[in-house]
């Protein structure tokens, strides 16, 4: 049996287990959170001790980038019910610092991504990634892990995380897992517990809708003409509207036609009030 997942709030705290694990020569890896884990997440966890010696997983719901009319107030939080899965999944610590414990009074500075960060989310959800490269570069400054882990299910997300991290010389490695899925292909997800059983019926198809486009370019079509039919197909199942359904390189996000490189079919479609999120490779 795993030993329980030891809880720091404070960042003087963490650092105190860190540097600890630093004097005994331990490698350290992170898995930032917003909780409500599930598989996906503790998949992470499991990579982050195949590539460290030591995990921290960090449970923060971060009020920066959820815009005005979006779920942070009813967004899951349940601590305790994270706190055993990690411990189960093998973390050593799991932080959960306070909302004035990462925005103390005065706090004043963002970090703004540009170029990765436009278009697709970045578009829908306006100011949504400068709250996430914010937190996420507090995070690995308060840390300092040798590697963070970070779902390929948030790939745009991804992408700017990767980008800031070079930019800014952050000296840690940042590793995508690839995403993990319920058995009729739909991307695990804290939101997924938000949909009534006629919708998690429909969701599905969103996948299916990525994998058409993926069997229409290696078929040599365009993606200018597969993507609208296959927002289209997507409304006709069931979802109440499309924010996007995108080709893109994989890695520069960069819009892409033809499959002429590595891409990314990156897509979000809305099921009453779930916003689901979800992308695949394809290569040439």
């Amino acid at each position: 049996m795993s030993a329980p997942v030891a809880i720091v709030r404070s960042v003087a705290q963490l650092r105190a287990q860190v540097g600890g694990w630093r004097d005994a020569k331990l490698s350290v890896a992170l898995v930032p959170t917003m909780g409500a884990l599930h598989d996906g997440h503790l998949s992470l966890v499991r990579r982050g001790l195949e590539l460290a010696d030591r995990c921290v997983a960090s449970v923060f719901v971060n009020p920066t980038q959820f815009g005005p009319n979006e779920d942070f107030a009813r967004y899951p939080r349940q601590e305790e019910k994270d706190a055993a899965a990690l411990s189960s999944a093998g973390c050593h610590v799991l932080f959960a610092p306070t909302v004035p414990e990462m925005y103390p009074d005065g706090f004043a500075t963002t970090v703004s991504v540009s170029g990765v960060s436009d278009g697709m989310c970045g578009a829908v959800r306006p100011g949504h990634f400068a709250g996430v490269a914010t937190v996420v570069t507090k995070l690995l400054l308060q840390c300092l892990p040798d590697v963070a882990l970070f779902g390929e299910k948030d790939y745009q997300q991804l992408a700017v995380i990767r980008r800031f991290a070079r930019d800014l010389d952050i000296p840690v490695r940042i590793e995508g897992v690839p995403t993990l899925r319920e058995d009729d292909g739909l991307a695990m997800s804290s939101r997924n517990a938000y949909m009534t059983p006629e919708q998690r019926a429909i969701a599905p198809w969103l996948i299916r809708a990525l994998t058409g486009v993926a069997d229409g370019l290696r078929a040599g079509a365009k993606a200018s003409d597969l993507c609208p039919m296959a927002a289209s197909g997507l409304l006709k199942a069931g979802f109440d509207s499309v924010d996007y359904i995108e080709v893109r390189d994989a890695a520069s996000l960069a819009p892409a036609e033809l499959l002429d490189r590595p891409l990314r079919i990156l897509a979000a479609a809305r099921l009453g009030n779930t916003r689901l999120i979800d992308n695949i490779g394809v290569e040439p």
